[in-house]
């Protein structure tokens, strides 16, 4: 009889470490889960504030980072690498990147002030190259002030590379080149009808020619002749 209550203790015991230590696994699990799943809402909440075009913006930089690479592997072993790609490229991706190509508006001038803008914010973007060795140096040097806010006082703690201001500088200049071409003065011709009283009556009616002069030259003609009275 003891020996059967010794036994009977025994399993019982055993029977409640095995459950004791299921619940430890169970909570270790659960724990695990929970941790799992607030890292995954941390990073749904991160995706979720990103620009609706990053995963766009990513590729690109990672193909233009992998294009550099490929093209400084081709460069020391003595390989047009500009060929070379272009012996890759198949027929009908090159008719898409011609057709691609014809599709590119040229550049008309001088429309407005925010079309200006547009178009020079675009072609800077697209000339820039990103150096992710430098990013992350600069990101390492700078820390928290990095990205910076509006506490944040960037002076003293960046220094602009020469290469960096001699471009700016040549862009400048480039961009006066091309605003003194477009806003070049017109001769004035001494044998046109004088039909201003001062130089801003002569632009202004300059555009009531422009925009109305073919739908009214008709009528202009006829109150010359006097024969509209």
């Amino acid at each position: 009889m003891a020996d059967e209550a010794s036994s009977s203790a025994q399993t019982f015991a055993e029977k409640q470490a095995a459950r004791m230590k299921r619940l430890r696994e169970l909570h270790t699990l659960r724990n695990e889960a929970r941790s799992q799943n607030h890292k995954e809402v941390v990073e749904e909440d991160k995706r979720k504030k990103l620009p609706s075009n990053w995963e766009a913006r990513k590729r690109q930089a990672e193909w233009i980072i992998q294009d550099e690479a490929a093209r400084k592997e081709a460069e020391e072993q003595g390989i047009n690498y500009d060929r070379q790609k272009l012996l890759n490229i198949d027929a009908i991706e090159a008719e898409r990147l011609a057709r691609k190509k014809k599709k590119k508006n040229p550049d008309i001038g001088f429309s407005d002030f925010e079309q200006a803008t547009v178009r020079q914010y675009n072609r800077l973007v697209k000339s820039i190259k990103p150096n992710m060795e430098n990013y992350e140096k600069a990101k390492e040097k700078l820390g928290p002030a990095f990205y910076g806010d509006r506490n944040t006082i960037l002076h003293g703690l960046h220094e602009d590379k020469k290469d960096a201001i001699d471009k700016m500088v040549d862009d400048l200049e480039k961009q006066i080149a091309k605003r003194e071409k477009y806003s070049r003065r017109r001769t004035h011709n001494d044998d046109a009808n004088i039909d201003y009283i001062n130089e801003r009556n002569a632009k202004f009616n300059d555009k009531l020619e422009r925009f109305y002069g073919e739908h009214t030259r008709e009528t202009k003609l006829n109150l010359e002749r006097g024969t509209a009275i």
